[in-house]
């Protein structure tokens, strides 16, 4: 099966339909506790709750909501989605949070060099670009935004799990009134799936395309050593 992508299909796919058909995972709140921990682990950062951060392709900000919770205060979100952003800043507000929300391509933020001491990619949100230059262009920024002695997390797709449990078919109801029905197809380390989301109540909701690359340990270190990073 070949299915057909806009390059720029990322631009708009990330609205109100993206928080029910991915609900289960973009907005349950028990797995982004579990993320969080891990992030305060992983990358020591109860050692200062006043380190700047960034979470980077943070659609409507579920990480640094909760990294807020925690009592971190220098919290940045980064995201191409107009209406993510928004639903971010209300929550925000809502709990009077003091995190900032920038619309923006992670490619060419427009934030400052050496500004954070970590960028976050959480989600499976890297690996949108089929032309890999340009996912390199995303590593590249969060390098130059990066303070001297900072780091990245990249949270990846497994690909040895996905292409052991690939379904070229798959559907599920996200709530009592939307089904989700996605069809896939892998080429060059690319997964393509198209999505079709229907309403019992109101009939068909969208029919769109979009992609994800898939990296092995080695592809992945050998594109983030390109852009800059050590280990």
């Amino acid at each position: 099966m070949n299915i057909q992508i806009d390059k720029d299909w990322w631009k708009d796919i990330f609205d109100e339909v993206y928080l029910q058909t991915d609900a289960r995972s973009v907005c349950d709140e028990s797995l982004t506790c579990q993320e969080v921990d891990f992030l305060e682990q992983a990358l020591d950062l109860n050692s200062d709750q006043d380190v700047p951060i960034l979470d980077m392709c943070g659609g409507q900000g579920r990480h640094a909501l909760e990294l807020a919770k925690r009592g971190f205060t220098n919290v940045t979100v980064l995201d191409y989605s107009e209406y993510l952003v928004g639903v971010g800043k209300k929550a925000a507000q809502a709990h009077d949070f003091d995190i900032h929300f920038i619309r923006g391509d992670a490619r060419n933020t427009g934030l400052a060099g050496d500004a954070f001491q970590f960028v976050l990619v959480m989600g499976s949100s890297f690996g949108y670009f089929v032309n890999e230059a340009e996912n390199k262009g995303v590593l590249n920024e969060a390098y130059r935004m990066l303070r001297p002695d900072g780091a990245a997390l990249l949270d990846l797709p497994d690909r040895d799990y996905v292409l052991e449990n690939f379904k070229a078919v798959s559907q599920h109801k996200a709530n009592e009134d939307i089904e989700v029905r996605r069809t896939r197809s892998l080429k060059d380390e690319v997964l393509y799936s198209r999505e079709t989301v229907f309403s019992e109540k109101n009939g068909p909701v969208r029919d769109k395309t979009y992609c994800t690359r898939l990296y092995s340990p080695e592809a992945i270190s050998d594109l983030i050593y390109s852009a800059g990073f050590s280990a």
